[in-house]
């Protein structure tokens, strides 16, 4: 056993008494071989919900080009443009080639109203941002996976694949999106990660949007993967434009959602650094 693992053993929290009982310890998925990576934190900008349109020029140069004065890396949350029109894009392209960072995104629904989600990926991917659609990177000893996610509510009131057809299509979606970020989660090494969504993983952060619409904007299916993994430090979201900045997992991983909506409400900023 090296040093530094040693004093990573030594540092890391007690577990808490409700966490440490078999039935709860036992679906957390142990990672072998992880790696502590350079011991330095890593400024971590976030924002989702930028909506650029056809007519957008330049609208975030600005925010493109002076983010890296406050952060290392910068995760895009989903909802990048309007529609996912080729034309959006190029607009949004021509302010994100400011940025002097590595960038980590993934898609929102919106990319996928025009029915063509793998030609946005693959413009944003040319354009130098690492795309999570079930993949995983490593930058500067921090791990970054996840995806879109999908809807279908929290908690007890979380939609079951009962009765019609229709329902159950509906659920396996949910359940493969899920599925998915979880093997991008389970494929890094890393002792700390970040995950990216654009749908909540958690219903503390879409209060504030009516009560009807929540099962349409998360799933806690997306906190229980977060939730199988202890290397998971940070979950970073977008979608609900009228939730709250943040909350929890139910093992208590912190998770912001940077929807622009929501970031103008905590000020002038068109991002949040989290140090990770």
């Amino acid at each position: 056993m090296t040093p530094s693992t040693e004093r990573a053993k030594a540092e890391a929290p007690t577990s808490d008494p409700q966490t440490s009982d078999p039935k709860t310890s036992d679906a957390q998925t142990p990672q072998p071989g992880m790696e502590a990576g350079p011991g330095k934190k890593l400024r971590i900008a976030a924002v989702g919900d930028l909506h650029v349109g056809e007519t957008s020029h330049r609208v975030y140069r600005d925010l493109f080009d002076q983010v890296h004065e406050e952060a290392d890396v910068l995760c895009l949350c989903g909802d990048l443009v309007n529609f996912g029109k080729t034309a959006e894009v190029e607009n949004l392209l021509e302010d994100l080639r400011a940025c002097r960072i590595p960038m980590v995104g993934v898609l929102g629904n919106h990319e996928h109203e025009c029915g063509q989600p793998q030609e946005v990926s693959r413009l944003m991917s040319e354009a130098g941002v690492k795309m999570l659609t079930g993949e995983s990177y490593e930058i500067e000893g921090v791990g970054f996976a996840g995806g879109k996610g999908f809807v279908g509510g929290f908690g007890r009131y979380m939609l079951s694949p009962f009765g019609e057809a229709s329902i159950k299509h509906f659920v396996q979606e949910a359940v493969e999106d899920a599925n998915l970020i979880e093997n991008s989660i389970r494929t890094l090494r890393t002792e700390r990660s970040v995950v990216l969504l654009h749908y909540s993983p958690v219903v503390d952060t879409v209060v504030g949007e009516p009560p009807e619409i929540h099962p349409f904007l998360g799933s806690s299916r997306l906190g229980e993967v977060v939730d199988r993994y202890d290397n998971v430090k940070l979950v970073v979201h977008g979608h609900a434009h009228r939730g709250a900045p943040e909350g929890r997992t139910a093992r208590g991983v912190p998770v912001y959602n940077v929807a622009l909506p929501v970031l103008r409400t905590l000020g002038d900023k068109p991002y949040r650094v989290f140090e990770v």
